[in-house]
């Protein structure tokens, strides 16, 4: 009777761990099927026209748009919702900490990547007489000046609905009377100066407005209440709306890389070409997302980081797929919440603002990409130069929106540094919708990281919070024991 008591249960616990795992399972499947299927498509017909690559991507742009949607009622109403639920110091000791350990790993990933490309020199060891390195690509003219500064416009938006589906960006035309020469081509003091609008929504702008209501409604005390009410229960209604989607990941993922696959003109060829800067990355990504980063959870958090990581995979495959780490927010905050049991007071401030603004996987990638191109050329380096990447890298960062290839425009302000072209872009393109998918991978990997080590270092004073003082804990500051309204 034991044997056979014993047997049923682990037959149950392997049946629970099944169902448990059974979307992340065929999440995982979903992007082998989906190489799988391209290819198959890819030998059925010698060549495929745009539109009927669209036909083929159509129902991963479905599931795509639906994570869109989500994302600004996501956003806004997690960040108020946590923020003024929260002690007013206590949103500080929560931000500082945040903020703290976003520069920490941005500044950890970018040195990573600069150590591994001055080691590796994958740019000495491509062939440089190949044509396919010279073809030309138009990019769009942009100085370092110009984009920090739309950068501090976005984060005060003039119209929020227009924040909700634009963003500011300073747009450059060569007048008239211009002629390039061999001193002024890259000269853009002499263009002139325009704004646009382009389509995308404003996040750091809503992010922004967003943590300066929290703090307001936290202010107010019982006046306030019922407006939190308002973004706790728009919070728990969109989040509804996100397992929901969430099921249609494995087919959005499937269509989405068999229409990838189906784009490439010769993989080979372009694996040759740039192999060795590809593995560069590939590898400085997963040292920093799958060595690093979990290191550094189990010193904070005395815990391993194996289950925590496993119960992030429906994200960390979402990221994969959308290559996009604000369309992927709302399934990470799903499985930091329900997987991973992080409190909801944390996950709901630190996640958005860690898609906004901490882009480990992008610092890393531009980093290498720079030094990459300058070895190409056949540039040396010197240390001031280097230390000029890390910073413009880690800055560029900050300002890559949380959509796909967004890496590509911030990686202009790099390559100026160095004083190289923006057209050198070009150079690495090839293979950079793929590297894409690794980089926002890491990125969504390192805000969950950072809301599983805020939510640990925050634990006594969240407890004190809800149920007062708990015993054999830390006991809070005074400085929130009153609050400050």
């Amino acid at each position: 009777m034991n044997t056979a008591a014993r047997r049923q249960s682990k037959e149950k616990k392997a049946e629970s761990c099944f169902s448990h795992n059974l979307l992340t399972i065929l999440t995982i499947a979903s992007v082998f099927g989906g190489v799988i299927l391209g290819f198959i498509l890819k030998g059925a017909k010698d060549e495929w026209t745009k539109r009927e690559i669209t036909y083929v991507q159509f129902p991963g742009d479905i599931f795509l748009r639906m994570l869109k949607m989500l994302i600004v009622p996501l956003l806004v109403s997690s960040i108020v919702s946590a923020i003024g639920s929260l002690d007013l110091s206590l949103s500080k000791k929560i931000g500082f900490q945040s903020i703290a350990y976003y520069a920490a790993t941005t500044s950890m990933a970018v040195l990573q990547g600069i150590f591994w490309v001055m080691l590796i020199h994958p740019g000495k060891m491509m062939d440089k007489e190949d044509p396919k390195m010279h073809e030309h690509q138009e990019t769009r003219p942009i100085t370092t000046t110009d984009t920090i500064l739309d950068l501090i416009r976005n984060i005060f938006p003039a119209n929020l609905i227009e924040a909700c589906i634009s963003t500011y960006r300073t747009v450059l035309i060569k007048p008239a009377s211009f002629k390039a020469t061999a001193g002024n081509v890259t000269d853009y003091s002499l263009w002139e100066m325009k704004s646009e609008m382009v389509e995308g929504s404003n996040v750091l702008g809503l992010v922004a407005f967003s943590v300066a209501f929290g703090i307001c409604i936290g202010k107010l005390g019982p006046v306030g209440k019922p407006l939190l009410n308002f973004f706790d229960s728009l919070g728990e209604a969109v989040m509804l709306m996100t397992n929901w989607v969430i099921w249609l990941s494995p087919m959005g993922v499937l269509f989405l890389v068999a229409s990838k696959v189906l784009e490439l003109d010769d993989f080979g060829a372009i694996v040759g070409r740039l192999g060795m800067y590809f593995l560069t990355v590939v590898f400085g990504l997963f040292v920093h997302g799958f060595v690093l980063l979990p290191l550094m959870y189990s010193v904070f958090t005395r815990q391993l980081p194996f289950k925590f990581t496993l119960n992030m995979g429906q994200a960390i495959i979402t990221a994969f797929g959308t290559a996009s780490s604000s369309a992927s927010l709302p399934i990470s905050m799903a499985c930091l919440e329900e997987n991973n049991k992080i409190d909801v007071r944390v996950s709901r401030f630190v996640m958005p603002i860690g898609a906004t603004i901490n882009m480990d996987g992008t610092a890393l990638y531009e980093a290498v990409a720079a030094i990459f191109i300058a070895q190409l050329k056949g540039i040396q380096l010197s240390f001031g130069q280097i230390a000029a990447v890390s910073v413009t890298a880690t800055m560029a960062s900050i300002g890559a929106a949380g959509i796909p290839q967004a890496g590509l425009v911030t990686m202009v302000m790099v390559l100026d540094t160095l004083g190289l072209p923006a057209d050198d872009v070009s150079l690495i393109i090839a293979v950079d919708w793929l590297l894409d998918r690794f980089r926002t991978t890491v990125n969504v990997l390192g805000d969950a990281y950072g809301a599983g080590i805020v939510a640990k270092l925050a634990e006594n004073d969240l407890e004190f919070m809800s149920n007062g003082p708990v015993e054999g804990g830390k006991v809070p500051d005074d400085e929130w024991h009153t609050t400050s309204m």
